[in-house]
């Protein structure tokens, strides 16, 4: 039996119960730096200092007397570790407010917003993808809720699919009554050439 005659099934996303309603399951690793507030990226800067800030204290109050070329590559693994641990949390903050695990008010109208335009303008909801369904599948559930697990395993969606958890009718029920808003704006007001 060939692949044209065989069909794959389509595994739903597993839809969590939130305090706050779900964004995407699944979201584009640019899409959740687009979508970070400003205190995600305060919080991911004093998380990346933590680490080099606590070395350089410790080393102030109970020296390690490792000499003069033993600290310097030392501080430069902990800095590394750091920005390591600053990107993460950065990026878990941002991500569990599309997963609807905190508030998440002003991701909601971002994402409504940036939907409804590409309604308007006839373009893929999420993006143009260059892999066979079946493929965009096995990228969807390998990386669903993968921010929660962050802290075990970096895992990111760098693929555009439309595998994401949410109804998408809501984006385009709202582009039709923008579009009949404005074409009843328009219709009150004629312009005179």
């Amino acid at each position: 039996m060939g692949d044209a005659q065989r069909q794959r099934p389509y595994v739903p996303a597993r839809t969590l119960d939130t305090e706050f309603p779900l964004i995407d399951s699944d979201p584009h690793f640019k899409r959740v730096l687009r979508y970070a507030r400003p205190e995600d990226y305060a919080v991911g800067a004093a998380t990346a200092a933590a680490g080099p800030s606590l070395m350089l204290v410790w080393e102030r109050f109970a020296p390690s007397y490792v000499g003069k070329g033993g600290f310097a590559p030392i501080m430069r693994l902990t800095g590394a570790i750091g920005l390591t641990a600053g990107f993460l949390q950065f990026y878990n903050r941002s991500i569990f407010r599309f997963y609807g695990f905190s508030e998440n008010q002003r991701e909601r109208e971002m994402d409504m917003r940036e939907m409804v335009d590409k309604v308007k303008r006839s373009e893929p909801l999420y993006g143009k993808s260059t892999l066979s369904p079946y493929m965009q599948g096995v990228a969807s559930r390998n990386s669903r809720y993968a921010g929660v697990w962050l802290h075990i395993i970096p895992w990111f969606n760098f693929v555009n699919h439309e595998q994401h958890g949410v109804d998408t009718a809501k984006y385009y029920q709202q582009a039709e009554r923008e579009l009949e808003a404005e074409k009843d704006e328009g219709s009150m007001n004629p312009s005179y050439q």
